[in-house]
């Protein structure tokens, strides 16, 4: 039987409680493996959840508790996966550079997953590393890598049900941050006329305090806090559309594929990988700016919400993600590491 260390994020819980999309995915492909029969060991924090067996020497998510130095907590838990790496025949990295920094100490082949570029600077640890790479979107790739794959990320359908219906707001989900463009979107929001929904943890408090909480009215512009998974699927079942008006090229975007999987088309600024990820003029619009924002919320009303769907289902189940993993393992274990 195939043996997997799933080496995963320890800033949040696996699968987190509201927000950690690094953490959603290593869960998802977790419990995907284990069903298929893949003996899997999740390194994360204590408190995670799997179905598969859990390891760990991080308690508790360190970005909920500010007493904790993530620096630190990152540096053992890694060192303690990397201990134990021989009893394995792959280990399978989502905690970006630093295991990279100490891949030579790792007895068995490793594959990274990644989920995005902190910047150019980490980029020596990557060079350097002895591991397999896989993109999340061909948008993220970097000249300076080779590649094994790219594996657009999955999501769980029969958490996100569809809704034929839909509803008449718009909503933007994602941390509140210049890059996510939570205010772009109220302005895009006033534009179309539309009530606007903002779902999210707040990243950055200087720019909520400027740029959103002042048109916070509980009528047309509504702050919901950071939504769970229930919460998440029911808001953005019950949207118009989505609003990703992002400020950096995001290498992939669950929420978007998320509000496909709901019925619900999204309307994206052309950066990173929104072109690859949304069908234009099927599961929503990719565009340049607010104005044009504006006039893609008008179209979205004619677009099909069971298409939305169908396409979700088609390009974005955990089943094809999981799939898609268990064939770059073996691509890697054929060929030796």
């Amino acid at each position: 039987m195939l043996k997997v260390a799933m080496l995963g994020p320890i800033a949040w819980r696996t699968p987190p409680t509201h927000y950690g999309p690094w953490e959603q995915v290593t869960s998802l492909i977790t419990e995907g493996l284990v069903a298929l029969g893949v003996d899997v060991t999740l390194f994360a924090t204590l408190d995670s959840e799997t179905t598969g067996r859990l390891d760990g020497v991080c308690p508790q998510p360190y970005a909920e508790h500010p007493e904790m130095e993530g620096r630190v907590w990152e540096a053992l838990h890694v060192a303690h996966a990397l201990s134990r790496s021989a009893e394995f025949d792959l280990v399978h990295n989502h905690l970006d550079w630093l295991p990279l920094a100490f891949s030579e100490h790792c007895a068995a082949p490793m594959v990274t997953t990644i989920h995005g570029f902190s910047g150019r600077t980490i980029l020596p640890a990557y060079q350097t590393a002895r591991s397999a790479f896989v993109s999340i979107s061909d948008s993220d790739r970097v000249p300076e890598l080779d590649y094994l794959a790219t594996v657009h990320h999955g999501i769980d359908l029969t958490a996100l049900p569809f809704s034929p219906q839909g509803g008449d707001d718009l909503v933007i989900l994602g941390r509140i941050h210049p890059d996510k463009g939570t205010a772009e979107a109220i302005e895009i929001a006033r534009r179309a006329e539309r009530r606007l929904l903002i779902c999210g943890i707040v990243q950055d408090e200087s720019y909520f305090r400027d740029r959103v909480r002042p048109h916070l009215d509980h009528d047309q512009v509504i702050y919901l806090g950071s939504v769970g998974p229930q919460q998440r699927a029911d808001v953005l079942g019950s949207a118009l559309a989505l609003l990703h008006p992002i400020a950096f090229d995001e290498p992939f975007g669950l929420s978007v594929v998320e509000s496909m999987a709901c019925g619900t088309p999204v309307v994206a600024y052309r950066r990173g990988s929104m072109p690859e990820i949304i069908d234009h003029g099927v599961t929503g619009f990719v565009v340049d700016d607010t104005a044009q924002a504006a006039d893609a919320v008008r179209a979205a009303v004619t677009l099909d919400r069971a298409t939305c769907r169908a396409v979700a289902e088609r390009r974005f189940s955990v089943a094809r993600m999981v799939q898609d993993y268990v064939a770059v393992y073996d691509q890697i274990l054929r060929s030796g590491g």
